[in-house]
């Protein structure tokens, strides 16, 4: 993992500044921010923060996927949720992290050592407001995931992904052109993370392929062709 201080106009150049949290933060506050991080990058496979740690930093990411995961007492990895472009990482507020951060992907972070952060942001209510609705999102989306993997068939896990993958990856569609969008990873992560077997994730996506619910331009290539029946197929909408 590499790292170097942030330069003075980091956070004016940043891509992903208008969906963070940093958003929330005037150009004065902005450079008070930006002084306080560093931008890593991580390679994939890497680890940013173990579970049981202590919480040391925080921060969004600017490029890349990563997940958040939990290993149980017998040693089983659970994954918790996963993060992309824009979304908040680590505990602030805390002293102990809970879960681990581990790229999925090739990836950048922008991170901000956890002491300095939460004091930085009791003196910016708008920054702590917005840090509070990113935390009831993540909330939201941790206990959506958990159905996922508890609940749902393979048939559902699989179109539920996808659907999630389109709307925080996806391409918007306009006129005849379809929703499309690139897979960050392969079928064998996927299906790590779902809890499948690669066999069980090719044949699901097959068969949505198949009855022209999605296409598969590509290896990672996706086009969803009807919406509602994916969603249909997930057991949403």
């Amino acid at each position: 993992m590499s790292s170097s201080p942030q330069s003075s106009n980091t956070c004016s150049r940043c891509t992903v500044r208008e969906r963070a949290i940093c958003q929330a933060l005037c150009e004065v506050d902005l450079d008070r921010l930006n002084r306080l991080g560093r931008r890593q990058t991580l390679e994939r496979g890497q680890t940013l923060q173990w579970q049981g740690d202590d919480s040391l930093l925080v921060g969004n990411v600017i490029d890349g996927v990563l997940k958040l995961s939990s290993a149980s007492v017998d040693g089983r990895d659970q994954t918790l949720g996963i993060m992309f472009a824009s979304d908040f990482i680590g505990r602030p507020f805390g002293q102990k992290t809970d879960h681990s951060i581990v790229a999925l992907t090739d990836a950048q972070v922008c991170t901000f050592p956890r002491s300095a952060f939460d004091e930085f942001a009791r003196d910016h209510p708008d920054l702590e407001h917005r840090l509070l609705e990113r935390t009831l999102i993540e909330l939201d989306r941790t206990r959506q995931w958990m159905m996922l993997l508890g609940r749902k068939s393979a048939t559902e896990r699989v179109s539920a992904f996808l659907l999630d993958m389109a709307d925080r990856l996806g391409e918007p569609a306009g006129g005849d052109r379809p929703l499309r969008f690139t897979l960050p990873f392969g079928r064998q992560e996927i299906a790590d993370l779902l809890g499948l077997t690669i066999e069980t994730v090719s044949r699901q996506i097959t068969r949505l392929r198949e009855d022209g619910v999605i296409d598969t331009p590509d290896r990672r290539g996706v086009v969803v062709l009807d919406r509602e029946a994916l969603e249909a197929c997930a057991g949403v909408g």
